[in-house]
């Protein structure tokens, strides 16, 4: 109860109203926070669902060439020919924030710019269809790594979005109503103070204009 937690004063009013104004001010903050995080969320998650379909989709175009690159050589001339890779692929990690959430941003970096440098074998002694399904796997990497960035800012968001709402939920249930509990206790033990001592007051005035009246009876005026 408000009655037992706190004692009404106009310091304490005073104190009440600013946590009020504090509270009111962070709800709609958090509330726009809030939304606009579930306004990219749901962006992510539609570009989640159109990136997964595209990529398993290639995947498996991927996954039939080599299949035929296999049926078209000897597993000696295939391992041979992918046991040294001429290119260097990386990925840089870094990060953007998004509404105070720390979303992964990953690039993909290759150790020199030549498209040709994927193959690290000559083509002389390999089927065309090794060459396909290398170059969809080296076409695939970058939506790949979108998938995996996108993935990661899905439950990082959700995860936001979760903790916004418990704080809407106790600014706007909790933290709110008790200010505006206490506010309205301590407006109205002032106002019923203010009249006890008014009340107190006329008492005293009355009292004084009887002593008055008595005094002038005695001196018989």
């Amino acid at each position: 109860m408000a009655s037992s937690q706190i004692i009404p004063t106009r310091m304490e009013l005073s104190k009440q109203k600013r946590r009020l104004t504090t509270a009111t001010r962070g709800h709609k903050l958090l509330k726009d926070k809030r939304d606009e995080l579930m306004r990219q969320f749901l962006d992510l998650v539609r570009e989640n669902k159109v990136l997964r379909e595209s990529v398993e989709e290639r995947l498996k175009k991927a996954n039939g060439a080599f299949v035929l690159a296999r049926a078209a050589s000897s597993d000696q001339i295939l391992n041979t020919a992918l046991l040294a890779p001429k290119q260097v692929t990386y990925v840089e990690v870094s990060t953007r924030n998004v509404m105070s959430v720390e979303i992964p941003v990953l690039e993909k970096k290759t150790r020199s710019a030549g498209q040709g440098d994927i193959f690290s074998y000559g083509y002389a002694f390999t089927s065309s269809e090794l060459d396909d399904a290398v170059s969809y796997l080296n076409e695939l990497l970058p939506d790949l790594l979108r998938l995996a960035e996108v993935e990661k800012s899905c439950r990082l968001m959700a995860a936001e979005i979760e903790k916004t709402r418990r704080r809407v939920n106790a600014l706007e249930h909790v933290i709110i109503p008790d200010a505006q509990a206490k506010i309205k206790y301590i407006s109205m033990k002032l106002d019923e103070n203010e009249r006890s001592t008014q009340i107190r007051l006329m008492k005293i005035q009355d009292m004084m204009v009887a002593e008055a009246i008595e005094k002038a009876k005695a001196q018989g005026l």
